[in-house]
């Protein structure tokens, strides 16, 4: 439904703005897509250690930085199966449109399909390209990316009051942990005594 949607509003306005402004949406898509995937993939290659001493400083960003990572798989899921599979379907629908704005401007003897295999082509090129170039960076400035998607997503929160990625694994995790720590104690007591009874 998000695809249909977003295909649309790309259409009306490849309809309003012409051609190069057109080119422009469809480099604007493509793009989308490329930092959907850095972020999907800086998520799961980001440490946590960082975050928690960025959060302990009171770092603007560092909870909402945290949260992502906790969340990798949640996240990386949406950035690169979601936003990626839907860049690729939109600027495909969008690149096809372009080709018949094309083909007006065209001399008569061109062939439709070479045009439309050239612009898919490109289209093609600059979404694997974009996402093969950026691979390296989101592995290597994983938590710099992340923490950077943490501040934005802290002025969202900020100015909309709405929590992002809250209630991850790491907090079922945190909620458990001290009924163990709890039952470890009553065992270490428990075997305490029993010595002390032994002697």
């Amino acid at each position: 439904m998000l695809a249909i949607s977003v295909n649309f509003v790309s259409k009306i306005l490849l309809g309003r703005v012409g051609l190069v402004l057109g080119l422009f949406v469809l480099l604007g898509i493509v793009f989308i897509g490329v930092i959907f995937d850095v972020l999907g993939t800086a998520s799961t290659a980001a440490k946590r250690q960082p975050f928690h001493a960025m959060a302990a400083k009171k770092v603007y960003g560092a909870h909402q930085a945290l949260r992502i990572v906790r969340s990798a798989d949640r996240v990386a899921n949406f950035c690169n199966d979601v936003v990626g599979d839907m860049a690729g379907t939109v600027s495909g629908a969008v690149g096809a449109s372009i080709v018949v704005q094309l083909m007006t401007v065209m001399p008569s003897g061109v062939s439709e399909t070479l045009v439309s295999t050239v612009v898919i082509g490109l289209i093609a090129a600059l979404t694997v390209g974009g996402k093969a170039w950026s691979k390296n960076m989101a592995v290597n400035d994983a938590e710099k990316i992340v923490l950077a998607a943490g501040k934005v997503i802290a002025g969202i929160e900020s100015v909309t009051g709405l929590t992002f990625f809250r209630g991850g694994k790491e907090n079922h995790r945190r909620h458990v942990r001290p009924e163990a720590e709890v039952r470890g104690r009553e065992d270490r007591g428990r075997k305490s005594k029993s010595r002390d009874d032994e002697r």
